[in-house]
């Protein structure tokens, strides 16, 4: 069952504290650069985050040039406004709870951006003649952070993990994992799974593809906790609405036959090299319409086989869903 709707958490207020420890804000905005953690005596055959798999269900093309071509992305400013407003959400958990307010939380936009921009220049390049103003950009994010404080409040919540990785080897050798925004642990072992987007909450009938993402991570802590997270939850800060979903071992055992059967058909597009393309609105933010068919384009050749495309490399299959794509 899932509802969208515009109020608090519903999970008790007062929950564990075991806040994650505090992370350098260059290593938190590029967790590409984080390798997975050994599997010893494992072949592993591969691995696959929720990113990774989205591209692929969305557009194999778009898979293929991001995952086995690592072409470039410029950055870009929607991308970016999300990995600033995750980086000021995450911080602000390491306030004393009293201090958690909308006006501390814009104290700290500024010197955060300083923090990202000092750490890659390149963002500059964002702004310019054909670019947003750099002011402008900021009032954006500071007004999506306002709206988180109207959807819950932080002075009632003691995250147990913040950015959280986690990671899940199946039973067919396949490695799951990600990274979590937040979860949090009632008193009674309660978990709930909740997720930052900046963007506008998904329009009726599209709600399955957003979950899809909260159902692969609530499928790698079951499995690495033995325990069903009891709630879901989508934090949405472009239109200030929240969709919760209570999932149940069924929908997991789905989600890890959906994730498998993607896998399959990754591999069997590698073997055949057949990484059509899949057209539809996305195309419209896609970055590589100039090498895409379905626009005239002509692909670059496939790259020298590094055996499967995720697991001769477990580190480059690996990134969030809001972030500074252009990263390397």
């Amino acid at each position: 069952m899932s509802t969208s709707e515009a109020e608090g958490p519903t999970l008790a207020p007062a929950l564990a504290q075991d806040p994650a420890p505090d992370a350098d804000p260059v290593e938190a905005t590029s967790p590409a650069t984080r390798v997975s953690t050994p599997v010893d005596g494992v072949d592993v055959l591969g691995a696959l985050s929720p990113s990774r798999a989205g591209d692929f269900m969305a557009c194999p093309l778009l898979y293929r040039f991001r995952t086995l071509d690592r072409l470039p992305e410029p950055f870009s400013p929607d991308a970016v406004r999300g990995t600033l407003v995750h980086k000021v959400l995450e911080d602000l958990f390491d306030l004393p709870a009293a201090a958690r307010t909308p006006e501390r939380a814009r104290d700290m936009l500024v010197p955060t951006w300083d923090a990202l921009l000092g750490s890659e220049p390149l963002l500059a390049e964002m702004f310019g003649p054909e670019g947003p103003d750099v002011a402008g950009w900021l009032t954006s994010c500071r007004q999506v952070l306002d709206r988180y404080f109207t959807l819950e409040d932080p002075r009632r919540l003691e995250p147990a993990e913040r950015e959280l990785y986690v990671e899940t080897l199946l039973d067919s050798r396949l490695l799951l994992r990600g990274f979590v925004d937040r979860v949090d642990v009632s008193p009674d072992g309660r978990i709930r799974v909740v997720d930052y987007k900046t963007g506008r909450s998904p329009g009726p009938g599209f709600e399955a593809k957003a979950l899809f993402q909260m159902k692969f991570y609530a499928l790698v802590l079951w499995r690495t906790r033995g325990v069903v997270p009891s709630m879901l939850q989508l934090v949405y800060l472009g239109n200030a609405e929240i969709l919760r979903y209570v999932p149940d071992e069924h929908d997991l055992r789905a989600t890890e036959r959906k994730v498998e059967a993607v896998w399959r058909a990754i591999r069997h597009a590698e073997e055949t090299g057949d990484w059509r393309p899949s057209p539809s609105r996305m195309c419209d933010w896609c970055a590589h319409q100039a090498l895409c068919p379905a626009y005239g384009g002509t692909p670059p050749p496939l790259p020298e086989p590094r055996g499967s495309a995720a697991a001769t490399d477990p580190s480059g299959d690996l990134d969030t869903d809001e972030g500074l794509t252009g990263l390397p």
